[in-house]
């Protein structure tokens, strides 16, 4: 990937080149793909045109940029190919840019979305090179402000340079289903299907469908009758405070196992603090898996999960 500043710099050495054809120099020529080829030679030097025509001299110049062969390299090339070729003569190359426009941004946003509703704004205007134009899903950003234009982030493919940056803000309709909870959601909790309704919807994208939705826990309290949205649900929780959890506690090669009562949600790999019900004591432990932690008496620190736990053992 070349990096946008320079990718500028280059167009504008570019167009300071043309600049100079203008006053007398020989203009460039322009090269389409990622290697300079006999045929492109031969449209300046027509004795290469005798060569294989796809047969490769070099490499092309970046977009926007130049490749100059001097007088000296067309000779050595000549020479290598057994070819006769005037004195002097100097061979110039360009890679052509070119701007994106509304209606190609329209197009490939639609080509991604093709069921929804689609208005562009406003888009990216640096030159860029020429090369398929694509703006992925993964590239929308759905988390703005109800009402604003979604910034849309995507690619121009050209070759070795595929990656090119490009953007668009859009403002977008799609209709289909949200989803709505029947009853209050409690954080840290795994969402159950029964806990869910599916309503008619029409508005911007992003929204989670049913398949996103259960099986994960919420971040925070949800109201029963609450459309939900992505930003509110993370992955459940191992432990629930309040809950009784398997509490194993090693010293050397000893096994306490004991119960104990969550003070804290917190998910596998997540030190949560557990109170021991016979003297009270707060305990901080890791969370090996569901319903089971683990602390060592030796360090009288947390210890990690695994290592002979027999979490989930009878």
């Amino acid at each position: 990937m070349i990096p946008r500043v320079l990718f500028i710099l280059l167009v504008a050495q570019a167009s300071a080149g043309a600049q100079a054809g203008d006053s007398g120099a020989q203009p460039c020529l322009p090269v389409a793909g990622e290697r300079i080829r006999a045929l492109d030679l031969a449209r300046a030097v027509p004795a290469f045109a005798g060569m294989a025509p796809e047969l490769v001299l070099g490499d092309a110049p970046a977009p926007g940029a130049r490749r100059t062969y001097s007088a000296a390299e067309v000779a050595r090339l000549a020479r290598r190919y057994g070819l006769a070729v005037e004195p002097g003569m100097e061979v110039c190359f360009v890679r052509p840019v070119e701007t994106l426009t509304r209606e190609r941004v329209a197009a490939a946003l639609r080509a991604a979305l093709p069921a929804a509703r689609i208005e562009v704004v406003e888009f990216s205007r640096q030159p860029i090179p020429p090369g398929e134009l694509r703006f992925p899903v993964s590239g929308l950003r759905t988390d703005q402000a109800a009402g604003s234009p979604l910034m849309w982030r995507g690619v121009v493919w050209a070759g070795d340079h595929a990656d090119f940056p490009v953007w668009a803000k859009a403002r977008i309709v799609v209709s289909g289903t949200r989803v709505t909870a029947t009853e209050a959601l409690v954080p840290g909790r795994a969402i159950e299907r029964t806990q869910l309704r599916e309503d008619p919807y029409e508005g911007p994208p992003g929204l989670p469908d049913l398949t996103q939705i259960v099986g994960r826990a919420a971040r925070r309290p949800i109201p029963a009758g609450t459309p939900i949205e992505r930003q509110w649900l993370d992955a459940p929780a191992d432990v629930l405070r309040g809950e009784s959890v398997r509490v194993e506690i090693r010293s050397g090669r000893a096994l306490l196992i004991l119960e104990g009562q969550a003070e804290s949600s917190g998910r596998r790999g997540e030190v949560i603090g557990i109170r021991n019900p016979a003297n009270g004591k707060i305990l901080r432990a890791t969370v090996a898996e569901r319903g089971c932690v683990v602390l060592s008496a030796n360090a009288g620190e947390i210890a990690p999960p695994g290592g002979g736990s027999r979490c989930g053992q009878n």
